[in-house]
């Protein structure tokens, strides 16, 4: 059985209180009915992960909250301060310590969009890939033994979707 990532940049989040400090700020209306769209995109794709690993940041956290809402069986997120405004190569590493052969990644970008750059052996044919907007999530399945034998390159994109597509 192959490894699958499923890598989503968290929802549209909100500045509506300017004091707010950035790790706090939360979806804003568009961005939880994008994170609830998003999830039913997977459900009924059959996209399930078996283990999920979120930034601690406040949008990212319930932007897997209302993904999981819409799953038949959500795993238990990790909450990982390391994938807060991660580089991609902390994002690696964290997909380095996956168990499970279906990885959810909820981070930010640049992070999440250089990664999945880095992780495809061939980018899909949408003008939304390479910018990566909020709620952009990609699916990739890797012919690997284990996510340490992770590499850059190794992966085939099999799904990408953005939120707009679905709401």
């Amino acid at each position: 059985m192959p490894l699958r990532l499923i890598l989503t940049r968290h929802a549209k989040s909100s500045w509506a209180e300017p004091g707010l400090g950035d790790h706090e700020r939360p979806l804003n209306g568009r961005g939880r009915k994008a994170a609830r769209a998003i999830g039913g995109w997977l459900a009924a794709r059959g996209y399930l992960p078996g283990q999920a690993l979120v930034s601690t940041a406040t949008r990212t956290r319930e932007t897997w909250q209302r993904i999981a809402d819409t799953l038949p069986a959500p795993p238990a997120a990790e909450f990982l301060p390391s994938l807060y405004l991660a580089e991609p190569g902390e994002m690696f590493a964290a997909l380095q310590g996956a168990s499970a052969p279906a990885v959810m990644l909820v981070a930010h970008n640049p992070g999440s969009a250089w990664l999945a750059r880095a992780l495809a052996s061939a980018p899909p044919d949408h003008p939304d890939f390479l910018r990566y907007p909020t709620g952009a999530t990609t699916v990739l399945d890797f012919d690997l033994p284990d996510w340490q034998a992770l590499q850059p390159g190794a992966g085939s994109v099999v799904d990408f979707i953005v939120p707009r597509e679905l709401t």
